[in-house]
């Protein structure tokens, strides 16, 4: 069956679903393979429970008309992806970057859902399969498109820009994240560069922070540049305050001086910036632009501020890498209260990098007073420290409830593999 003849199938049928689970009456079921995991052998199961055709690349032992038989079920999902994302003439926004995608993506989609039909990335579903399967979310119906691209080594984000050809980019930052599959800073500039290369090649547009001067070198031949900084650019303003949430002084090319967030940490200021200027471009009206970035609350422990009885945490769990760890600390530190508490999980996939990285930040955390210091897990066990150490967060939360901390104000951050979330259950109201 050639593409053209599924996407007539997928018009009829336009939900897909790669897991059995979540499978709805009328669904088309793509029967993915991974290493732990095998989608074909649920093909049948699939049809039982509704599915209208199911996408496999292994023989089944039955006899079913419903049953599409292809060379390979991810390439296939991938490029009826890409067909169906050539069928718009809409703006398709592509964000990537080491730390704060997610959180710009959702702030972007927030400023232009409110003027346009925007679909989005939901969640973080943006790696190779994710990202087809956001885009084979979007209906007729849509006037603009917000992707977000996840990488962990090179040529990835050059393979999302062909099935989703964005005609607008967005580099949030370049940190010290994936160390070990980009093989080093280099590396993860080259691999996050590759949306910049497919923009320069197609003539499209990037919205880029001016503050950052890799970007303006990362960006060269690129024609259409929209900078947003502190001192330069189309849209600039600054931190104003930052405990306990951000509010962000506008200085230049918006109608309103301030911008009051629920974002904990003054280092989103460029993702704020960023959705302005993203919105202002769109032609957004500025009142619009104010209230959708006021309203946006995070969740999914991304920078989240929680009150439990009479202590106060930062739950930013969802990822880490020593670039987002350094932010965050210096941002704790910053904080106007006495009983701080440091509750940081190990960093993943920095490869040869992770025993020194870890040795950073402990040195860090050192030039500061912190009350109490809690290490959970990975390369934090093998460092030169002589804080509180557990190698899991359940550990981790025994301690804290223990301990009966009161009127605290914490920070807990880690790699997601940490799981540091778990952290959460110390914590009762009294």
């Amino acid at each position: 069956m050639t593409i053209p003849e599924l996407y007539e199938l997928y018009l009829q049928h336009s939900s897909v679903q790669t897991d059995t689970r979540k499978l709805k009456a009328g669904d088309i079921y793509f029967a993915l393979k991974g290493e732990n995991f095998n989608g074909n052998h649920f093909a049948l199961q699939a049809l039982e429970l509704g599915a209208a055709y199911t996408v496999v690349d292994e023989a089944i032992s039955a006899s079913n008309n419903k049953l599409i038989k292809v060379n390979n079920v991810l390439e296939t999902l991938q490029q009826l992806a890409k067909f169906h994302r050539e069928q718009f003439s809409i703006p398709f926004i592509a964000i990537t970057g080491s730390n704060g995608k997610t959180t710009t993506k959702e702030l972007i989609h927030a400023v232009l859902s409110s003027n346009y039909k925007t679909y989005t990335t939901e969640g973080n579903l943006n790696n190779h399969i994710g990202l087809p399967l956001t885009i084979l979310k979007i209906k007729s119906d849509a006037q603009m498109a917000v992707i977000e691209m996840g990488a962990n080594h090179q040529k990835e984000i050059e393979g999302y820009c062909k099935i989703a050809q964005p005609t607008h980019g967005i580099i949030s930052n370049i940190g010290k994240a994936h160390l070990e599959g980009f093989g080093g800073i280099e590396g993860v500039k080259k691999g996050k560069g590759e949306l910049y290369d497919f923009i320069r090649l197609h003539n499209g547009v990037v919205f880029a922070f001016d503050d950052y001067d890799y970007l303006h070198e990362m960006s060269k031949g690129i024609q259409q540049i929209i900078w947003y900084g502190t001192k330069n650019g189309e849209v600039t303003g600054n931190a104003k305050a930052f405990a306990p949430f951000l509010e962000v002084a506008i200085t230049k090319g918006f109608s309103f001086n301030v911008i009051k967030t629920n974002l904990v940490g003054d280092y989103n200021l460029p993702n704020i910036l960023c959705a302005v200027a993203l919105g202002k471009y769109f032609n957004v009206p500025d009142e619009k632009i104010k209230s959708s970035i006021e309203n946006y609350i995070p969740s999914n422990s991304r920078s989240q501020l929680i009150e439990i009885g009479s202590n106060k945490i930062i739950l930013d769990a969802y990822n880490a890498n020593p670039s987002s760890m350094k932010v965050a600390i210096e941002n704790f530190r910053n904080i106007h209260t006495d009983n701080k508490i440091l509750v940081l999980g190990g960093m993943m996939e920095l490869g040869e990098e992770s025993i020194p990285e870890h040795e950073n930040l402990v040195k860090l955390i050192q030039q500061y007073n912190f009350q109490n210091v809690i290490l959970v897990g990975g390369n934090f066990k093998t460092t030169h420290q002589s804080y509180t150490y557990f190698d899991k967060a359940e550990e981790a939360s025994v301690y804290i409830q223990q301990h009966h901390f009161q009127h605290a104000y914490f920070l807990i951050k880690g790699s997601r593999s940490m799981q540091m979330e778990k952290v959460l259950t110390a914590f009762k109201v009294e």
